[in-house]
């Protein structure tokens, strides 16, 4: 927008009619900035497979490396909000996780650390059961459990990443992901009633061979991620459905994925237990830096 389209609206002799117009204004200014970073990321992301290095495109961009760092990751770059709510197993709960014992729960509960990869690994993103498989000990015994399928207004964040208006409905899958019965995390996968209201996704079972396979079906091909993490207390809801003691800390992971075509197409928010985890991080490509 023009300077001399500013001093046009500034001399609105009416207050509101000049709030209505900036407001109309900025909206508009507000989505060519959204579709503008989004052709960015694009371009940057186009340059990195065509070889450009980090750091010569932060160079060229006038930025620096973190900033272009910043540029790619969109709009998953903000930080996720605690869950308000995690519902309760729909199925009894095995021992010892239906024992309510007064006792520190550290006394009662086995010592398990498993592993979680970043950024997450294709197969662990693919195949729902491969990333609760990767523990410090080979014979660990693992379980998947839906907790619930539903519709549920988008927090802010998830609105964001799966571009649709806050508080609008979208469909969430909870699930709980156990090792040697104590429970390690819990996640959740959004999506877009528009895109999936009516497909298997709604289904209210673990679905076979993945989720991954399961949006694939719909005609939906991977294109890229984006993923944040986020260290915080645990909430009370948490805290419960974790079987962590007061004050434990949890990770939270945010992994938006779009299609080929730049379309969001599933939000997957995990909540891990932060004493029970072992995180790997991967070194960023492209850089020659010890």
């Amino acid at each position: 927008m023009s300077h001399s389209r500013l001093r046009e609206i500034a001399a609105l002799t009416d207050p509101i009619e000049r709030a209505r117009v900036l407001g109309t204004v900025m909206a508009e200014q507000q989505a060519l900035v959204e579709e503008a970073a989004r052709m960015r990321r694009q371009a940057i992301a186009e340059a990195r497979e065509n070889g450009h290095r980090l750091e010569d495109l932060a160079n060229t961009l006038g930025v620096s490396p973190g900033r272009i760092s910043q540029m790619r990751k969109g709009s998953a770059a903000r930080a996720p909000e605690p869950l308000a709510h995690v519902p309760e197993p729909l199925a009894p709960v095995p021992e010892p996780l239906a024992t309510r014992a007064p006792e520190p729960l550290a006394e009662r509960m086995p010592p398990v650390v498993v592993r979680r990869s970043l950024p997450t690994e294709p197969p662990a993103s693919g195949v729902e059961w491969t990333f609760v498989s990767m523990t410090e000990r080979d014979d660990i015994r693992t379980e998947l459990r839906l907790l619930g399928v539903d519709r549920e207004p988008a927090r802010d964040h998830i609105a964001t990443c799966l571009r649709v208006q806050p508080g609008e409905d979208v469909i969430a899958r909870h699930r709980l992901i156990l090792a040697d019965d104590v429970p390690v995390r819990a996640a959740v996968s959004y999506f877009r009633v528009d895109l999936f209201a009516d497909t298997s996704i709604v289904k209210p079972e673990l679905l076979a061979p993945s989720l991954h396979e399961a949006v694939a079906a719909h005609g939906h091909a991977f294109g890229h991620a984006e993923e944040t993490l986020m260290a915080r207390p645990a909430t009370e809801p948490e805290t419960g459905l974790l079987r962590l003691d007061p004050g434990d800390w949890v990770v939270q992971v945010l992994r938006a994925s779009y299609s080929t075509e730049d379309t969001p197409v599933h939000v997957l928010e995990t909540v891990c237990a932060a004493p029970r985890h072992v995180f790997s991080v991967s070194q960023a490509g492209g850089s020659d830096q010890f």
